[in-house]
């Protein structure tokens, strides 16, 4: 307790006040890119905690005083109410700007709610369904209050967003809303997730944006290295001090912070892989750091070696070693060697010409890295499309087999761009197109249509670009030319976009009612049933759930209309227009 020792109780006093208090910065605005998210209508409570503030001054001076009338008691009491409920509430956006309702999860039972999330977080969810899902779990709103803990609800919305991994988005639910003791586990996911990639500054930043007094053990610990990281060595030592006064206990922690308060000269020569934190500590304080990666070590660590030049070079490898050549597989199968190393490595293999001949019986025979070896070489030397599309298809599929499929995606890439397309064997077809090109998410340009409804030049009403009266004029005018013609059926989608605008107000001549019919059989009765008690959010995650792993333009034409039709009872109307300018305009 070198420090603590000098200081008398007076100075001891000004210590734990500056213990208590944050050494942190508020946090910065950063926009999320889903949905056309307007983030600055995000914040909206500093007006409401001042209203708190005279609410409990009112208090003190009706206790004090007992001057307050009846109906200031009583106003006092449904400011408290209002307060009561405002504590509930951590999210990242205004359920305005969504058409959402602050109380979307107060009608829906928890036991039912614990069944969707579980199913969800079981999905691999589209890009569509995960920016839908961030909606409805990060708007403002109360808690689900039957059968459903305020802990449980907070523990869903980490495990998702852990799941979908979007950094950015973590990082500012965090930070907004002060609550990285809410969520430890998130918040130490994405302080891990920076420091794996040597990201000290990123995972450091984190800290300083944040005010709260951090109570998890882990998080202190990094909150206290990131100190010394910026050079507040003498901020740290007071700190580090008082957590010892106070009970604080970790032999390891303390050698290496010893080691980097200068208190000895001697490098901390342990190291330790119960955390990445530990294991960064270890490579921190010993000069000639070394460290072999095994077959069970932390895919962290792995990813902390490949971002810290640590991991051994591969002209460095014996290639008889073939435990050592798989671990360095499966690290490419991680991306954390890369492809063009792992196959430098293959190349250094020696193989008979006879193996080479016949590489479609001779791999049989082969250990599982040699096999692999002994394809990839013939690849190189085969010039017949056809044998080399062959070859190509079985290498991906021995990496397949021992789980390593992400290894090799690059140099496959690579091999099958110098075939061209019309050279392509048909029962080749689609290993040639999956395997050559990634999806492209990006929107198409939109390319409007005289002739048919849900694709003309209407359906910019749901980007707002009409008023009112015109297009109601236009779209009759468009219904008129419809009737006329015998030939024009109406489609599913036309369907879905005329009662969209139905559901908005917008008149359509009695007429025309009679262009389609609509069968009450199509909205599945769970969803109807919820819709009908106004359980808002488990309307949306049922919707998410049928949406599942497509994208919304992928959705047959049934399935778009039971969730258009729910949207539209729920007058959800944003989120449905977002849907309808995704799925109804032709794009090219």
């Amino acid at each position: 307790m070198k420090i603590l020792k000098l200081l008398n109780n007076k100075y001891l006093s000004i210590i734990l006040i500056f213990f208590l208090l944050s050494f942190n910065l508020s946090s910065e605005e950063k926009p999320v890119d889903i949905w056309n998210i307007d983030q600055n209508k995000i914040d909206k409570t500093n007006s409401d905690q001042n209203n708190i503030k005279i609410v409990n001054e009112q208090i003190t001076q009706s206790s004090v005083y007992d001057q307050q009338s009846q109906k200031e008691i009583d106003s006092v009491q449904i400011d408290l109410s209002l307060k009561s409920q405002e504590i509930k509430i951590i999210g990242l956006y205004d359920p305005e700007d969504f058409d959402l309702k602050i109380d979307l999860w107060s009608n829906s039972n928890g036991d039912q709610l614990k069944y969707l999330f579980s199913n969800l977080l079981n999905l691999d969810l589209s890009k569509d369904a995960s920016e839908l899902l961030n909606i409805v779990l990060l708007t403002n709103s109360y808690y689900p209050e039957i059968n459903f803990t305020k802990k449980e609800f907070l523990k869903i919305k980490s495990d998702w967003l852990i799941k979908n991994k979007d950094r950015d988005l973590i990082q500012e639910y965090l930070i907004k809303n002060q609550i990285l003791n809410l969520h430890p586990e998130l918040s130490r996911y994405l302080v891990d997730q920076f420091l794996s990639e040597s990201n000290i500054e990123k995972a450091c930043e984190f800290f300083l944006k944040n005010s709260e007094l951090i109570k998890d053990e882990y998080l202190s610990k990094f909150n206290l290295y990131c100190l010394i990281n910026a050079g507040r060595i003498d901020e740290a030592q007071l700190i580090f001090d008082l957590k010892k006064e106070l009970g604080f206990k970790d032999e390891y922690f303390e050698k290496k912070l010893n080691y980097l308060f200068n208190f000895t000269d001697e490098p901390e020569l342990n190291i330790s892989e119960a955390s990445i934190l530990d294991f960064h500590l270890a490579h921190r304080t010993n000069p000639n750091f070394i460290f072999e990666p095994k077959k069970n070590t932390d895919p962290l660590i792995w990813k902390y070696l490949s971002t810290s030049n640590l991991l051994y070079k591969v002209e460095d490898i014996d290639i008889i070693n073939l435990d050592k050549i798989s671990l360095i597989e499966q690290a490419t199968h991680d991306k954390n060697y890369s492809e063009k190393d792992l196959f430098s490595l293959y190349k250094r293999f020696q193989f008979n010409v006879n193996q080479l001949l016949n590489v479609s019986e001779a791999y049989k025979s082969l250990l599982n890295v040699e096999a692999r070896a002994l394809v990839y070489q013939r690849v190189l030397l085969e010039s017949d499309t056809k044998n080399k599309l062959e070859l190509l298809k079985l290498l991906k599929e021995l990496f397949i087999k021992d789980n390593f499929s992400n290894a090799f995606d690059e140099e496959l890439k690579k091999f099958l761009k110098e075939i061209e397309p019309d050279e392509i064997p048909s029962n080749f077809t689609t290993f040639y197109y999956e395997n050559l090109s990634e999806k492209d998410n990006k929107l198409e340009d939109i390319k409007f249509s005289k002739d048919i409804l849900h694709q003309s030049k209407l359906v910019n009403y749901f980007n707002g670009d009409f008023a009112k009266s015109k297009f109601e004029k236009d779209l009759n005018n468009f219904l008129k030319k419809i009737k006329k013609d015998k030939k024009y059926v109406l489609s599913k989608k036309d369907i879905i976009f005329i009662e969209s605008i139905k559901s908005d107000g917008i008149k359509i001549q009695k007429k025309y009612d009679d262009l389609y019919e609509i069968s009450d059989s199509e909205m599945p009765t769970d969803i109807q049933v919820m819709i009908n008690n106004n359980e808002i959010g488990s309307t949306l995650l049922r919707i998410i759930e049928v949406i599942g792993q497509d994208e919304l333009d992928a959705l047959d034409e049934d399935t778009l209309y039971f969730i258009i039709s729910a949207l539209n009872q729920l007058d959800i109307d944003y989120i449905r227009n977002q849907i309808l300018l995704k799925v109804l305009p032709l794009k090219v």
